[in-house]
C-alpha cells in the first residue's frame, strides 16, 4: 500500500503530462502510485505515458470530457495510498515535494499546500514570480469563504479518508475552474487540519491552454453564491461577499454589460475588500461613466 497517491487527470497534453509525470518519479520519496486519468484524449497522451514504462504509473482513458473533476474522482476511487496528492498535467514539482509534505502530515494534519512558481513560457529559466497561497485562520470554512480559495490544486495533498467522506469533488459543470475550491471549503467542515508549508516546491503553468484561463464566467460565481447562500448571510454578507462581487462585476464589464458591471462593483464600497480590489473597482465604476454612460 503505498502512502501517497498521485491523481494526475489529463486530455490532450502528451507532452505537458511527460513533464508532470517524470517530476513524480523523480521524487526523493518513493512509495507512491501515479494515477494518470485521461479524459478522452485524442492525441498520442496513452503512447508517451506508457514509454515511461514505470510499475508505479496506472493509466486509464474515458471519453467524458467536461472538466478535470470526474478524472479526479476517477483516480480517488482507486488511489490505494493513505494520502491523495493533486497533479495538473500542465504543472510539475521540484524533487522534494512528496519528502517535505510527509513531514508535515505526520504532525497531525490532514491536508497540506504551498505556493508554486509561475511559468508562462516553455522556455523560461527564471521564476520570479510565486502563487499566493496563504495562511488559513480557524474556522477554515469561514476564512475560506470571506477571503476566497488560497490553495493551489498541484500543491495540495489531501487525507483520503476525509475526501471519501465529502464524496469527494463536485462534478458540477457549472463549477469548472473552481471545483477544487469548492472541495476546499466542504473539506473544511470535516476537519480543521490545514497547514501551509512555507516553501515554494512546484510550477504552475499559466502559458495558456489550461482550464482555469477558459473557464472564469459569470455562472461559476453565481453557481459558488448559491451553494453557499446561508453561509454567506450567516456571515454576515446579505448583498454578498467582496471577492465575488468583484469577479461578477468584472465578468460583467468585459461581457458589456456595464450597468450590471457598475452595480455588482459599488457593492465593494465599505466591505472587507483589501485597499487595491476597492480601487480597481473604483476606476472600472469611473471608466464605465467616462466612456459607457448612456
Amino acid at each position: 500500500m503505498p502512502v501517497f497517491s498521485v491523481v494526475v487527470p489529463t486530455y490532450n497534453r502528451a507532452e505537458k503530462v511527460c513533464r508532470a509525470i517524470k517530476s513524480v518519479l523523480n521524487q526523493s520519496f518513493s512509495d507512491f502510485e501515479i494515477l494518470v486519468m485521461d479524459d478522452g484524449s485524442t492525441d498520442n497522451t496513452c503512447e508517451v505515458v506508457k514509454e515511461l514504462a514505470d510499475p508505479r504509473i496506472k493509466y486509464e482513458w474515458a471519453k467524458n470530457f467536461g472538466g478535470p473533476a470526474a478524472p479526479r474522482n476517477r483516480g480517488i476511487s482507486l488511489a490505494k495510498g493513505k494520502y491523495i496528492a493533486f497533479l495538473d498535467s500542465d504543472d510539475w514539482w521540484i524533487p522534494t515535494k512528496l519528502e517535505e509534505s510527509l513531514a508535515i502530515l505526520d504532525q497531525g494534519f490532514d491536508l497540506v499546500y504551498h505556493d508554486l512558481f509561475i511559468v508562462k513560457k516553455t522556455n523560461q529559466k527564471l521564476f520570479l514570480k510565486k502563487t499566493h497561497s496563504r495562511k488559513l485562520n480557524t474556522p477554515v470554512f469561514n476564512d475560506l469563504l470571506k477571503h476566497g480559495n488560497g490553495l493551489f490544486n498541484s500543491s495540495v495533498v489531501a487525507k483520503k479518508e476525509v475526501l471519501n467522506e465529502i464524496n469527494g469533488l463536485s462534478e458540477d459543470p457549472n463549477l469548472i475552474a473552481t471545483e477544487d475550491y469548492d472541495l476546499w471549503l466542504r473539506f473544511s467542515k470535516v476537519s480543521e487540519k490545514f497547514k501551509m508549508i512555507p516553501k515554494t516546491l512546484g510550477y504552475y503553468w499559466s502559458g495558456g491552454d489550461n482550464i482555469s484561463s477558459k473557464h472564469q464566467s459569470f455562472k461559476i460565481f453565481t453557481t459558488l453564491e448559491k451553494r453557499y447562500a446561508e453561509e454567506i448571510i450567516a456571515l454576515g454578507f446579505p448583498q454578498g461577499i467582496y471577492w465575488m462581487n468583484y469577479h461578477k462585476g468584472m465578468c460583467c464589464y468585459n461581457q458589456g454589460g456595464y450597468d450590471l458591471a457598475s452595480r455588482f462593483l459599488w457593492l465593494i464600497k465599505g466591505s472587507e475588500a483589501p485597499l487595491s480590489i476597492r480601487i480597481k473597482s473604483y476606476w472600472i465604476i469611473f471608466l464605465i461613466h467616462l466612456l459607457h454612460a448612456k
